[in-house]
């Protein structure tokens, strides 16, 4: 899956360093639920088990071959909030350098076509916690909308006290 900008592709072991360099940055991890890495070894530990899936990608900046994030799905046994059977749950997160230029917008409606003409889900959702606003935008410029409803995440570090506020695509 690719835009002019970026591809989507499947994480590799090679990706440590970059997934560190990104991922070890305490103002990324804690807004999307998940600790900061300590290490390049914790990192490599990473993908190969919780990205090492079917439902997990690095985002790729094309201009350089990096691996600057990451997107993906959980389905109704592994989403962090009550969806249908049928249904998706989408996430994603960049490195802090390429916040507000696009790149998790271009991601995510790559995701969607996939989840849509791919997958065949029945409903798409989403979720981000309350203090980090700039993933909602990310949201609805994809078309979600925000359904009201606010959940405590405990799979999420930070989610059994900060609420997540949950997003439905509308298309």
């Amino acid at each position: 899956m690719e835009t002019e900008r970026i591809l989507l592709r499947y994480w590799e072991e090679s990706d440590a360093e970059a997934l560190f360099k990104y991922a070890s940055d305490p103002d990324v991890g804690p807004r999307a639920g998940w600790p900061a890495h300590k290490s390049e070894e914790e990192s490599l530990e990473i993908i190969r088990t919780f990205f090492h899936n079917d439902t997990t990608w690095a985002i790729v900046l094309k201009e350089t071959g990096e691996a600057i994030g990451c997107i993906g799905y959980y389905t109704h046994e592994t989403s962090n909030i009550p969806i249908g059977e049928n249904d998706c749950e989408v996430g994603y997160w960049v490195g802090k350098p390429y916040w507000n230029r696009g790149i998790c917008t271009e991601a995510l409606k790559l995701m969607l076509d996939y989840c849509i003409n791919e997958k065949h889900f029945e409903n798409i959702w989403a979720d981000h916690f309350t203090g980090n606003p700039a993933s909602g935008k990310v949201m609805v410029k994809c078309g979600f909308s925000d359904t009201g409803m606010l959940n405590r995440c405990s799979q999420l570090v930070g989610g059994d006290k900060d609420m997540v506020k949950v997003f439905k695509y509308k298309g």
